[in-house]
C-alpha cells in the first residue's frame, strides 16, 4: 500500500512539473507552488548609478529618488544610505533625512567610522536599497575592503537588494572610475567592478572631467566606458544597461570608446522623468 502511494505522489510531482514548463501554473501541485518552483525564479540585480548631485535634492532632482526608490518594487521600503566617501559627515546623513522623509520610504543610515550597529552584514542585508553617497572613492573602497563591506555589498546585489549612489556611490560600481579622490588632478582608480568598464561622473559639472577622461581613455589609463552629466541615472539590470534617466532638461550621458586610436563619444539622450 505504500509503495503505490508513493507512485500516485511521484506521478502528481511529474504532473505538476510539466504543466509548469508548459504554461499550465494553475495545474502544479499546491506543495510545489510553496517551494521550489518560486524560490528559483530569477532574482532582479539593480544599480542606479547617477552622475552626480544625490539624493538630498529637492525639487525635480527627488524624481531621480523617486526612481530609485521604485527599482524596490515595494511601497514603503527600507532605504540605507551610507556616507563613507565623506567620512560620515553629520550633515551629509542629515541632508538625507531631509530628502528621504519626503518620500514614501523608511531611511536609515549606516556609519563606518563610529558604527552604531552591532554588524555590517545582517544590517545591510536587511535593507530594500542601499544608497552610496559621495566623496572620496578611493579612500571609501580601501575601508570598505578592510571591513567586508565590498563583499556584503555583491551579496546584497545577488540577492536583489537595489544598489545606487551619486559620484564616488555612481563610480565605485564599474571596474574602473574618473577620480579626484587623490591630490592634485583627476586620475583613474579600480573599484568594485560589478559592472563592466569605466564611469565618469560630473561630465558637464567640472571643466576639467572631459578632456582627463579623454586623455586617459586615448593613453590606456583607464578602460572605455560611459560618462554622466550631473543629475543623470544610469539604470543597470545585472550588467545591463537598460534605462537612463534625469531631472534635468538637457543633461546627457555618453558612450566614451577608442576608435583607431582616436576617442569617439557617443551622445544618449535620457528620458525626461515627470511627476
Amino acid at each position: 500500500m505504500l509503495d503505490k502511494t508513493k507512485q500516485v505522489m511521484a506521478r502528481r510531482e511529474f504532473v505538476g512539473l510539466f504543466s509548469l514548463v508548459g504554461g499550465g501554473l494553475a495545474l502544479l501541485p499546491e506543495v510545489l507552488l510553496s517551494t521550489s518552483s518560486v524560490t528559483s525564479r530569477k532574482t532582479r540585480m539593480n544599480i542606479f548609478a547617477i552622475g552626480g548631485q544625490g539624493l538630498n535634492w529637492k525639487d525635480d532632482n527627488l524624481l531621480l529618488a523617486k526612481y530609485f526608490l521604485g527599482l524596490t518594487g515595494k511601497e514603503n521600503p527600507k532605504v540605507c544610505f551610507i556616507p563613507t566617501a565623506s567620512g560620515d559627515i553629520g550633515r551629509t546623513i542629515v541632508n538625507f533625512y531631509e530628502a528621504m522623509t519626503q518620500l514614501p520610504c523608511q531611511p536609515r543610515h549606516l556609519r563606518i567610522f563610529n558604527p552604531h550597529v552591532e554588524a555590517f552584514e545582517p544590517y545591510l542585508l536587511g535593507m530594500d536599497a542601499i544608497y552610496v553617497g559621495g566623496g572620496n572613492t578611493l579612500n571609501m573602497i580601501a575601508i570598505w575592503r578592510e571591513h567586508g563591506i565590498d563583499r556584503v555589498l555583491r551579496e546584497a546585489w545577488k540577492r536583489g537588494i537595489v544598489l545606487g549612489g551619486t559620484s564616488a556611490g555612481s563610480i565605485c560600481w564599474f571596474e574602473q572610475g574618473s577620480t579626484d579622490s587623490r591630490p592634485g588632478k583627476l586620475t583613474a582608480m579600480d573599484c568594485l567592478g560589478f559592472l563592466r568598464g569605466s564611469n565618469c561622473p560630473h561630465y558637464d559639472g567640472e571643466a576639467a572631467r572631459r578632456p582627463t577622461y579623454h586623455q586617459m581613455i586615448r593613453s590606456g589609463e583607464i578602460s572605455p566606458g560611459i560618462a554622466c552629466d550631473d543629475g543623470v541615472g544610469l539604470h543597470f539590470e545585472g550588467e545591463k544597461l537598460i534605462h537612463i534617466v534625469t531631472a534635468r532638461q538637457k543633461a546627457k550621458a555618453y558612450r566614451v570608446n577608442l576608435a583607431n586610436g582616436e576617442v569617439v563619444e557617443k551622445v544618449i539622450h535620457p528620458d525626461l522623468l515627470a511627476d
